[in-house]
């Protein structure tokens, strides 16, 4: 394989570790403490797991069609090779040098073939090397189904098994009760995105003695700016303020994700919104400090209570579309990276009703 090609058995070996790992960490999430947490470290798992097993499929397909192409460009090569090397083994050494010119041709021809033979065992080498790795990844593609349906069923398992938990949970503090009926009317009259924030930021609540208090203090979360993880595993797609096809310009990023990613809080926060909001799909309003806000757009389903604070890392939600299947793994094009990333998360971040860039505050890979 050349110099800086990553091996595709090596990573693919990386990805059933992983999966393994993930495995495990969902039948022990069923008596940890923290279901929710445990749960959402085996949907992350499987979701790493099943990326590097993708990758590692993808260096396989591609390893072997540049094998492929190798082979039939000297297939002619090759039969003219296997030819001379079966007429070497067959012809005893002294008829192999003996020359019709006499001693001198007998000298020269020896000569001539002392030289030739190395290398051609050297090409038979190489061409048994190249022929053996082939058979070894067409071998690891094989194997590797195996692993990806365990994973893929592994980590639908697991997405329920958080849904679930996340729906159970009773430990979380609240900071104050939510009026259902004062944010709906706040969502239907809102007609942009700015306004509902505005109103949100407005709405008066009732502050409840069990909960932890007041907002975490600014300052604190300004020290994250240019620290924060993304929510989601993504990259970026469209920049603050940067034009849509239809010329839409929006004040906030858009992230390319894969399919049913879990979304998780970046900061402890407390959850000021969650539901369908205008045409941006399911959102979740997060305040993670006095005066903040984070708007997460694009989810299909969300987790948590209006009120509840929650601690960074926190599911919040899952992203739609439909959970991969094995063909999509085992049929990768060459321009694949890994994972085909069909769905998009939007996502805001305010300081006094005023859109900030969250590129300043979030590490962002682009494409």
């Amino acid at each position: 394989m050349a110099s800086g090609q990553a091996d595709p058995a090596i990573t693919a070996q990386r990805a059933a570790q992983m999966l393994e790992r993930a495995a495990i960490a969902l039948t022990e999430a069923e008596g940890a403490r923290d279901r929710v947490r445990a749960l959402s470290e085996a949907v992350r798992g499987y979701e790493e797991g099943l990326i590097a097993l993708r990758e590692g499929l993808r260096q396989a397909t591609l390893r072997e069609r540049v094998l492929v192409m190798r082979l039939d460009a000297k297939r002619e090569e090759v039969a003219r090779l296997l030819g001379a090397l079966q007429t070497i083994q067959r012809a005893p050494a002294p008829l192999l040098l003996l020359h019709p010119s006499g001693p001198v041709g007998t000298a020269r021809s020896g000569m001539i073939l002392s030289e030739i033979t190395p290398a051609l065992q050297s090409q038979a080498r190489t061409l048994g090397a190249e022929l053996s790795e082939l058979q070894v990844l067409r071998l690891l593609q094989e194997s590797a189904a195996a692993t990806l349906s365990e994973g893929l069923d592994g980590a639908q398992k697991a997405r329920i098994a958080l849904s679930r938990a996340v729906a159970d949970r009773t430990d979380l503090p609240r900071r104050f009760a939510a009026d259902p009926a004062a944010l709906a009317r706040l969502a239907e009259s809102s007609q942009t995105l700015d306004s509902f924030a505005d109103g949100l930021s407005r709405q008066e609540v009732t502050a409840l003695e069990s909960g932890a208090g007041e907002a975490e203090a600014p300052d604190r979360f300004a020290g994250a700016r240019g620290r924060l993880p993304l929510p989601v595993d993504g990259k970026l797609l469209r920049r603050f303020e940067e034009a849509d096809a239809a010329g839409v310009r929006r004040p906030g990023i858009v992230l390319a994700t894969r399919p049913r990613a879990l979304v998780t809080s970046p900061w402890p926060a407390t959850i000021r919104y969650r539901g369908p909001l205008l045409d941006y799909g399911n959102v979740m309003i997060l305040e993670p400090a006095a005066d903040f806000l984070l708007v997460i757009a694009g989810l299909k389903e969300v987790y948590g209570e209006v009120g509840e604070i929650i601690p960074a890392g926190a599911p919040i939600g899952l992203m739609g579309g439909e959970a991969p299947e094995e063909r999509d793994f085992l049929t990768v094009g060459v321009k694949d990276d890994g994972g085909s990333r069909e769905e998009t998360l939007y996502m805001e971040v305010r300081q006094a009703n005023v859109p900030m860039d969250p590129a300043d505050w979030f590490r962002l890979t682009e494409e």
